[in-house]
């Protein structure tokens, strides 16, 4: 029976899903003690070939996930029905299984493996992102549209400035995750209380093997358990992703209000339905989706923060919550870099309302610009500043264009020519160093892009 979304295939892609699946979770817990056999063979723990036995029988298709459940029933423990049911697959050569080794070391390493895998898709889908933003902000660098702080008309910026702030933004995120992996991507084989006594002599030498064998790094020390703060960063930078995506398609949804109808994500017309009652309805479904999602990826903050904590040596309190929090966290984060791609990649842009925005108060944009143009007219800065917002102020309470009464005020027009006022008012005039600020965002990250190895 199906119940949660992720389950049903709503969310997250069929490969990130498939990361978390139950039988892929069995399968890297096979992978680990397979691993464990062969560093206990080439250091004399173990004869090879019950070694090679194991590697051969371990895989889902010898060692069924029903099997497992069955013995698991039973048992009232996961890692002794795999253990079981792996040696049982192995006949004699099972007396080796999972010798000297503990139920964490097990499910920490194949853990880790799962998040390796699912960080590799993440970087993925990031790459991409950051290659369409790149794109973009290059494509916009010059189309005007007013900028706006609290809700309301600031000064001229362009489209391409909006995308080179999140661009970089994604960037960060790169770097974030790429900082962390070795940190996060890391197993243990320590034995019950971090101490290595079951693995005997060669222990350290077992872990180096193995750790080597998988492709993960090796912890330090732990106790019984790797040390839960790495898992934390690890969701809390994914819900820093998640906040990101969701301000760019809080953006997005504002930007296609009715009244604003600057840009809009794209709308299938042929097929697609924005609302069962209204057939004129074409609503921002993915980028109000990322929203929702956005708030189910920070709740998981909470959570993987308190399962740093844990009694002694270890105990059983993070563990059913990390079977929430970190196949959640990745997936979630997967659907919303997989929909915040179809929304920038597909995004209808409307430079002609860009304009018409950009004018509707008339100029009030620039007060500003104006200001400083009266201060290069040896008048004071307070006094200009006042005088110009008691102009906007009478624009906005009679609804008169801003330039209009601009040009009617004679503290102005003795000051400021006909042509000089055409200057301040042109938006093109009062973009500071917007064209540069953009050149330098994209090389930047041209230039990181090049260092991971990827084109620009």
């Amino acid at each position: 029976m199906t119940i949660l979304p992720i389950d049903s295939g709503r969310y997250g892609s069929p490969e990130m899903r498939e990361i978390f699946d139950e039988e892929n979770r069995l399968q890297r817990m096979l992978d680990v003690e397979a691993a464990l056999a062969r560093a206990q063979a080439k250091v004399g723990d173990i004869p090879a070939s019950d070694a090679a036995a194991i590697s051969k029988k371990a895989s889902v298709r010898n060692v069924r996930l029903d099997r497992v459940k069955q013995i698991e029933a039973k048992t009232k423990h996961e890692t002794v029905a795999v253990v079981e049911a792996l040696s049982e697959a192995c006949g004699r050569s099972g007396r080796y299984v999972h010798l000297g080794a503990t139920s964490s070391d097990i499910l920490d390493t194949a853990a880790a493996l799962q998040v390796r895998d699912a960080l590799k898709l993440v970087m993925k889908r990031l790459d991409r992102l950051e290659e369409t933003l790149l794109t973009q902000a290059q494509k916009y660098a010059e189309t005007l549209c007013v900028g706006r702080t609290h809700g309301q008309h600031a000064l001229p910026i362009t489209l391409g400035l909006k995308f080179a702030v999140w661009l970089r933004e994604v960037s960060r995120h790169i770097s974030r995750l790429r900082e962390c992996t070795p940190r996060v991507v890391v197993g243990k084989l320590t034995g019950a209380v971090g101490t290595m006594a079951g693995l005997g002599d060669h222990a350290i030498e077992i872990q180096n093997l193995v750790m080597e064998d998988l492709g993960l790094g090796s912890a330090e020390v732990t106790t019984q358990i790797l040390q839960r703060d790495r898992h934390a960063e690890l969701v809390c930078a994914l819900a820093n992703l998640a906040s990101s995506i969701d301000k760019f398609s809080t953006e997005i949804r504002n930007l296609q209000r009715t009244e604003i109808d600057e840009a809009r994500e794209p709308f299938d017309v042929k097929a697609q339905i924005g609302s069962s009652a209204m057939p004129h309805k074409m609503n921002p479904r993915i980028s109000e989706n990322i929203s929702s999602v956005a708030k189910v990826v920070r709740s998981l903050v909470q959570p993987s923060l308190e399962s740093v904590v844990t009694w002694h040596e270890r105990d059983l309190t993070q563990s059913a919550a990390e079977r929430f929090t970190i196949p959640e966290a990745f997936i979630l984060a997967d659907h919303m870099l997989l929909s915040i791609h179809q929304v920038l990649s597909g995004l209808v842009v409307s430079p002609d309302r860009m304009a018409r925005n950009l004018d509707l108060t008339g100029g009030m944009e620039l007060s500003e610009a104006l200001v400083t143009a009266l201060v290069k007219k040896d008048v004071e800065r307070p006094k200009a500043f006042r005088l110009v917002r008691s102009i906007a102020i009478e624009s906005a309470s009679h609804q008169r264009p801003f330039r209009e009464l601009v040009g009617e005020n004679n503290a102005v027009v003795r000051r400021l020519s006909r042509k000089e006022l055409e200057s301040v008012f042109d938006p093109k005039n009062y973009l500071g160093k917007t064209k540069d600020l953009i050149r330098k965002a994209i090389e930047a990250t041209q230039r990181e892009r090049r260092m991971r190895g990827r084109s620009s």
